[in-house]
């Protein structure tokens, strides 16, 4: 299944419901989080630490489906469903990283847009 880097729709609906001004401190929060989640993914793929591995891709992907970023979401889904049981790749998570990358720079357009 193909996702769009961020559903404008559930983007739109979260500025309406919550107002602009507070969005962007969200995104701000998910700016500055989102990248340490990346980094605990890989550290706890590194150790062999199922459990750490399973939160951190569950946060990611919590925090991805608030600003509607999709794809991003379902990477992350995959990742915490899968757990290390499904032995990611190194691939797998640097894809994680670009997917991230993709969707903040979206969110950030549509912020100021």
């Amino acid at each position: 299944m193909s996702y769009a880097t961020i559903d404008r729709a559930v983007f739109a609906e979260l500025q309406d419901t919550a107002g602009a001004d507070f969005v962007q401190e969200l995104l701000q929060t998910f700016f500055e989080e989102a990248p340490v989640m990346l980094t605990e993914l890989r550290e706890a793929h590194e150790a062999g630490n199922a459990d750490a591995f399973r939160r951190a891709a569950h946060s990611l992907k919590s925090n991805s489906l608030t600003f509607g970023a999709q794809a991003l979401a379902a990477m992350a889904r995959e990742l915490e469903l899968g757990g290390l049981a499904a032995a990611p790749t190194a691939d797998a998570l640097a894809a994680l990283q670009g997917e991230y990358d993709r969707a903040a720079a979206a969110l950030a357009a549509l912020s100021h847009g």
